[in-house]
């Protein structure tokens, strides 16, 4: 179980600094570890976020993982990771996951599965897996890697779906 302080500070950055938008318009679902639920009636959405491992690298940008849950758009289970580093043009996103891995779509800074089925096959792995990465070729020429720790996903997961019905 991650420390009562992380656990603040994780709840606290993710529903305020990391996503667009006031910080109360959205409800607080849980914190599990490394991980947390959120609910945005507004849009509404909800979804289960974490921030990777900490990196004794220089980042560009704060980075975190959501899976999220669209209910106007019949979505469940999008998964979404904001990286570390503009990606260098051209450059392939990969997801190791447990003992699989994973060809991810790259914008400038973000990733995501290639279709609902990558989708509902990343979450069924997230489920069993101990920890993620996430890895690809920085605008800098260089390697990075988040790494995430999955304890703690399930039950975001599972309480941010719980949180949509009948939105």
């Amino acid at each position: 179980m991650a420390r009562p302080g992380r656990r603040l500070i994780l709840a606290l950055v993710m529903a305020g600094v990391l996503l667009p938008g006031p910080a109360d318009a959205r409800d607080a679902l849980g914190v599990w570890d490394d991980w947390a639920a959120f609910r945005d009636p507004a849009v509404p959405r909800c979804y289960a976020i974490a921030m990777p491992a900490p990196s004794s690298r220089p980042r560009d940008m704060v980075p975190y993982m959501t899976i999220g849950t669209w209910p106007r758009r019949n979505l469940q289970g999008q998964v979404h990771w904001r990286l570390s580093h503009r990606i260098a043009p051209g450059s392939k996103v990969t997801l190791s996951l447990g003992d699989a891995r994973f060809d991810l779509v790259a914008g400038e800074a973000a990733a995501w599965a290639q279709d609902r089925r990558m989708d509902a096959a990343v979450v069924a792995k997230l489920r069993t897996a101990t920890t993620l990465s996430v890895s690809g070729k920085g605008r800098d020429g260089r390697t990075f890697r988040d790494s995430y720790r999955l304890t703690g996903a399930a039950s975001a997961m599972d309480a941010a779906t719980l949180g949509c019905i009948g939105a």
